[in-house]
């Protein structure tokens, strides 16, 4: 692996600051009260009835993960989305740039930093999530593909957060827009496919009044539908919907929008929906190192202007010595 001085520097920074425990302790803090309150009703739940049902504690699981993915959502936005800004204002990007670092190194080793943050709470989130493995039910399989679930998504939460703060010079202004963009992909989607779906339902319904009947005629949100593909949380649906209920919870979606339950994109929904996000995060770096690169050539320039000024006062130096060497 390469080693980033920007992503060694962020790391230690981070890592030696009060913020990264306490981030830690508080993630994990309340991950463990949610996986308690669970296990306390569980528990008195069996006194109460003397039966255990053992889908009370895949109900935990999957409520506690869930409860993870939207921590993940929530946070990963608020470290990347004033990396590249925050530099700017402290009027220290055009500084770090006029190293030999490029604009690809720059962006990459805050992505890294942001991202290695976020590997250290998912990991030490797993004894709560682990819970569930005491009563059986999930797999180590079930538990990697979580895991690859929760990185796609932090990968893409982080590359808009990184996009944004690129574009905007404003750590305000691009915090706001990061949280913007990611609540219209995660909820505008969905809410797009119901509107879609009632103005085809509507359609329908015109139609049978003209005609007098609705043979053939089915409502659906259309091409539409497969807007989900970029939505982080359909992607975790799906996921999570098997491995806790063995249900396909992405063709029951699609059944409810009037599309068709079967095909190569539904059977392979999360695999195609992870590429996907991981093309449009890599687009977003791309467009990143776009809008960084400009400072970089300003900072050339500069940085040769002063190699100009400076050859430029020697040869004059040397002229005025060669005059008093005359004289």
């Amino acid at each position: 692996m390469i080693r980033n001085p920007v992503c060694s520097r962020e790391l230690k920074v981070s890592s030696r600051s009060f913020r990264l425990p306490l981030s830690i302790l508080l993630f994990n803090g309340i991950l463990s009260l949610v996986t308690l309150l669970n296990m306390y009703s569980v528990v008195e739940q069996v006194k109460k009835t003397a039966v255990i049902q053992y889908s009370s504690f895949m109900d935990m699981y999957r409520f506690v993960t869930t409860i993870e993915f939207i921590l993940l959502l929530f946070i990963v936005p608020a470290v990347t989305a004033a990396s590249i800004s925050g530099e700017r204002e402290r009027q220290t990007l055009d500084l770090m740039l006029t190293t030999q670092m490029t604009a690809v190194q720059v962006v990459i080793g805050k992505l890294m930093s942001a991202l290695g943050t976020m590997l250290l709470l998912i990991v030490s989130s797993f004894p709560a999530v682990a819970m569930v493995f005491v009563y059986g039910g999930i797999t180590w399989g079930d538990v990697f593909s979580l895991l690859l679930c929760y990185l796609a998504a932090a990968f893409f939460a982080g590359s808009l957060g990184i996009c944004c703060s690129a574009v905007f010079k404003r750590s305000t202004m691009s915090t706001v827009i990061t949280y913007g963009i990611m609540i219209a992909v995660v909820a505008g989607t969905y809410f797009m496919n119901k509107f879609c779906l009632a103005l085809s339902s509507t359609r329908i319904s015109n139609t049978a009044a003209v005609f007098g009947t609705e043979a053939g005629l089915k409502a659906s949100s259309g091409g539409m539908f497969y807007l989900l593909l970029l939505n982080p949380a359909a992607t975790f649906l799906a996921i999570i919907s098997r491995q806790a209920e063995g249900s396909k919870a992405v063709a029951e979606l699609g059944g409810y929008f009037g599309m068709n339950v079967s095909g190569f994109v539904m059977d392979n929904w999360v695999i195609i929906s992870i590429m996907l996000q991981a093309a449009l995060a890599c687009v977003m770096i791309a467009a990143a190192v776009w809008c960084v690169e400009p400072v970089k050539g300003r900072a050339r320039q500069y940085k040769n202007r002063n190699k100009r000024g400076e050859s430029s006062d020697t040869a004059e130096a040397g002229g005025d010595i060669k005059a008093l060497r005359k004289n």
